[in-house]
C-alpha cells in the first residue's frame, strides 16, 4: 500500500472513530438526561399530590410531636432541593422506602407484582403481532376493498372506545353470560396453595412443573384481559404495518420485480414485508412498552395482581412511596425499551448507522 492510500485508509479509521464516539456520547447524554428527567416529574408528583404521606403513616390523630419526629425522619423539613438529592440518591440505588399498605419495602413488592404485569403485556403483544401484522398485510394489498375499509374499522374501534367500557362489557358477556372464561384474578383459589410458582410467570412455571390442569386455569383467567389488550395492541400495529407496506409496495424494486415476473405473493411477503419489517419491530416494541405502563384499569376492571392494580391500590391508601416507586419503574422500562427499540432499529436498518 502506498503513502497516500496509507493516509487516506488512517483518515477514513479516525473518522469512523469519531462518529462511533459522537454517537455513544449522544446516547450516555440521552439516557441520563431521560433518566433525570424522571426523577424530576416523580419527586415533584409527590410534592404536587394533596396527600400527605406524614398523616398516612402515623395517622390523623397522631399527636404532634410525634408527627414532628415522622417529618424530620423523612426529611420533609429540609429545602425542596436537598429532599430531591435524597431522592434521587435513594431511588438510583434501588431504595423507595416501604410501603404503607403492606409494611414491605418498595421494591420487594415491585418485584413480586411485576411478572403479572409482563405476563399480561407478552399475551397482549404477541396477540396484537400475530393477528394486526397479517391484518395490516391485507388491508395494504387491498387498498380501498371492503377488507381495507373492516381493517380499519377494527383499528377506529381500538383506538376510540374506552378500554374500561370494553373490559366490563367483555365481562358481562364471556363471564356472567357464556362462562367461556373464568372469574377475575390470575389464578382460581383451588389452586392457589398447590401450585407453587418459582419466577413469578405463571404460565412459564405451570408448564415447566408439568401441571396442565393449573396451566388451562391459568389460560381462562388470562385470556380474557390478555385479550383485550391484544385487541388494542392489534389496532395500533395493523394500522403502522398498512401505512409501512403501502410505503413499500409503491417504490421501485417492486415495479421491478413485478417486470421480471415474480409471483405477487412473494413480492408482498419477501420483498415488501421484509423492509417493512424493518420500522415493524420498533412499533411492537414500543407497543409493549404501551401495555407495560397502560395496564392499569386492565389490572383494576379484571383484578389482575399486577403492577397496575398495586399502584391503584396504594394510591387510594395514600401510600406515596409505593406510587412513586411503581411510576418510577413503569418509567424505567418505558425508557429501556424506547431506547432498546432505537438500537435494534439502527442495528436492522444499515443507512442510519453513518446518521
Amino acid at each position: 500500500m502506498t503513502l497516500p492510500e496509507t493516509s487516506v485508509a488512517t483518515r477514513r479509521n479516525r473518522r469512523r472513530a469519531s462518529s462511533f464516539a459522537t454517537s455513544v456520547l449522544r446516547f450516555v447524554v440521552t439516557v441520563v438526561t431521560t433518566i433525570f428527567g424522571l426523577l424530576v416529574v416523580t419527586f415533584f408528583i409527590g410534592r404536587v399530590i394533596p396527600i400527605d404521606p406524614v398523616l398516612a403513616i402515623v395517622g390523623d390523630r397522631a399527636p404532634a410531636h410525634l408527627y414532628e419526629r415522622t417529618r424530620i425522619e423523612l426529611g420533609l423539613n429540609l429545602p425542596i432541593y436537598q429532599q430531591f438529592f435524597i431522592y434521587a440518591k435513594q431511588a438510583l440505588s434501588g431504595n423507595f422506602g416501604t410501603s404503607v399498605l403492606t409494611s414491605n419495602p418498595v421494591l420487594e413488592d415491585i418485584r413480586r407484582v411485576f411478572p403479572a404485569t409482563m405476563e399480561l403485556a407478552t399475551i397482549g403483544t404477541l396477540i396484537g403481532s400475530i393477528v394486526g401484522v397479517p391484518l395490516g398485510v391485507l388491508a395494504a394489498v387491498r387498498r380501498g376493498s371492503i377488507a381495507d375499509q373492516i381493517v380499519r374499522v377494527i383499528g377506529l374501534i381500538g383506538y376510540s372506545v374506552p378500554i374500561f367500557w370494553l373490559g366490563l362489557l367483555a365481562l358481562v358477556l364471556f363471564y356472567a353470560q357464556l362462562r367461556w372464561v373464568a372469574f377475575p384474578g390470575r389464578v382460581d383459589i383451588v389452586y392457589e396453595y398447590s401450585f407453587s410458582p418459582q419466577t413469578g410467570f405463571y404460565l412459564l412455571d405451570a408448564a415447566m412443573q408439568g401441571q396442565w390442569e393449573v396451566m388451562w386455569d391459568l389460560f381462562r383467567h388470562i385470556a380474557l384481559p390478555g385479550g383485550l389488550l391484544g385487541y388494542f395492541s392489534l389496532a395500533y400495529i395493523s394500522r403502522m404495518t398498512r401505512s409501512f407496506m403501502l410505503n413499500e409496495l409503491s417504490q421501485e424494486y417492486v415495479v421491478a420485480a413485478r417486470a421480471k415476473g415474480l409471483s405477487e405473493t412473494r413480492i408482498i411477503w419477501f420483498h415488501a414485508l421484509r423492509n417493512a419489517a424493518v420500522p415493524l419491530v420498533t412499533v411492537i416494541a414500543l407497543s409493549y412498552a404501551n401495555l407495560l405502563e397502560g395496564s392499569v384499569l386492565t389490572e383494576t376492571i379484571f383484578s389482575w395482581p399486577g403492577l397496575g392494580l398495586y399502584i391503584t391500590n396504594s394510591l387510594q391508601n395514600a401510600d406515596m412511596n409505593a406510587v412513586l416507586g411503581g411510576t418510577l419503574v413503569i418509567g424505567a422500562v418505558f425508557v429501556g425499551i424506547n431506547i432498546f427499540s432505537d438500537l435494534l432499529y439502527r442495528t436492522l436498518d444499515p443507512r442510519t448507522r453513518s446518521r
